[in-house]
């Protein structure tokens, strides 16, 4: 079975490798982070079509809407309410087999801006094959682990295979504005046996990742000219007064939780904003920080509260602060993700690439959030993370993808199919 797919593999890889390239000529990014809408229309309409052309028994096409969004946040503290979702939606297409058991392959058709284009050695959309990596924006970030997902089903078709069970393509819009297309996906009903998320993990497993909680912290002061500056109150020194204490909290987390997979919780702060001269003291200082935090022994209920209890702490040991209290908000976040190494999902993945690879996947963890989350927590769905690519590609100039990578992980994706549903 397995040396027939990796013939039909050989003889067919041109033809996976032009599909590849056909979606990487297309400009799919977003734009401000999805908050200002997103081009990913073009993207999907090909990927709808071409599903279609193979035989995919339902292929649909939902359209984003914000009320979605908002339920999530109320329900499970996921989603960024706010982005513009004109022409935008998301493809989900089946390919029935002759089984009951499902496996979902889940990617994301945004990618993020091209930037600076004369510092890219070809157009960003021109993609072009160099020494076996594939160049193009998005081609990495994630249409090949996206694509990879399709050529699977192309795959087992050419092979002459017959599915042993449904296979669900789930292709969504805004995932580079923090999830929204995963998250309305769950939201309304897509779900699966087994979940494939399709990110760039050099084709390594990965079961687990942090979640993620952006703060800003905005301080008040008393503005004077600087010559009097006894007579105001410095919002900026008082903010780095309440940066200490979160620091503080960090070194307190750093001692407390162990993780196999991942490292200890981290608190950063990443933007610092106040004043207006030089010789004004600061009437104003806001500062935004990410944290991010272990599955399992932490929930975002409890960062949320170690975090502002930290800063009120600091405060009242501050003759200003302790009546003048900064404001808290979070402007976006994400649940951490984490599946049991023996899980059957897991082990039927490990066992699949030993049978059509040869190699032991050994699980992994990594610090950088992504949609796993979401099909295991809103979904409630055994989910693993596995695809073509290296993470240090992502939103970068030149971006490339490996393509023995792009074979492996279609071959892998086939096999798990195979695996999976005829269990």
């Amino acid at each position: 079975m397995y040396e027939n797919l990796k013939e039909t593999f050989e003889k067919n890889k041109e033809k996976y490798i032009k599909y590849l390239a056909d979606l990487v000529a297309i400009d799919t990014h977003d734009i401000g982070h999805g908050i200002e809408g997103g081009m990913e229309n073009k993207g999907q309409k090909y990927l709808a079509e071409l599903l279609k052309k193979m035989g995919a028994d339902s292929v649909v096409c939902d359209p984003m809407r914000e009320e979605v969004i908002c339920d999530s946040i109320h329900k499970y503290h996921e989603g960024n309410p706010g982005h513009n979702y004109d022409n935008r939606f998301n493809v989900y297409a089946e390919f029935h087999g002759k089984g009951d058991k499902s496996i979902m392959f889940n990617g994301h058709m945004d990618t993020m801006p091209a930037g600076d284009e004369s510092k890219w050695n070809i157009p960003p959309h021109m993609p072009s094959i160099h020494d076996s990596n594939m160049y193009g924006l998005g081609v990495c970030d994630m249409k090949g682990g996206l694509m990879a997902a399709v050529m699977a089903v192309q795959l087992l078709q050419d092979a002459g295979v017959e599915l042993p069970g449904t296979v669900k393509i789930v292709s969504v819009v805004d995932e580079e504005g923090g999830g929204n297309g995963s998250i309305a996906a769950a939201m309304n009903g897509q779900k699966a046996d087994g979940v494939v998320v399709c990110e760039p993990t050099s084709c390594e497993l990965v079961i687990a990742h942090m979640g993620f909680i952006f703060f800003q912290v905005d301080v008040e002061g008393v503005p004077v000219h600087s010559g009097s500056k006894w007579l105001g109150v410095s919002a900026i020194e008082k903010a780095t007064k309440l940066m200490a204490a979160i620091d503080e909290l960090e070194h307190k987390w750093l001692l407390i939780y162990k993780h196999p997979l991942l490292p200890p919780p981290t608190s950063n702060v990443g933007v610092i904003e106040g004043g207006t001269a030089g010789s004004t003291v600061a009437a104003h200082c806001c500062f935004k920080s990410c944290v991010h935090y272990q599955p399992g022994s932490m929930s975002h209920e409890q960062v949320v509260k170690e975090y502002t209890d930290a800063i009120y702490r600091c405060c009242e040991g501050d003759e200003w602060l302790r009546n003048h209290k900064p404001r808290i908000s979070i402007y976006q976040s994400g649940g951490p993700f984490e599946m049991n190494a023996d899980h059957p999902f897991v082990t039927t993945f490990q066992n699949a690439i030993q049978h059509i690879i040869g190699e032991e996947q050994t699980a992994k963890g990594t610090t950088s959030g992504c949609d796993s989350r979401i099909w295991k927590n809103i979904a409630k769905c055994p989910t693993i993370q596995y695809g073509p690519g290296n993470m240090a590609q992502c939103h970068t100039i030149n971006e490339y993808m490996p393509l023995d990578q792009y074979k492996k992980a279609i071959l892998s994706y086939a096999a798990l199919i195979l695996e999976w549903c005829g269990r």
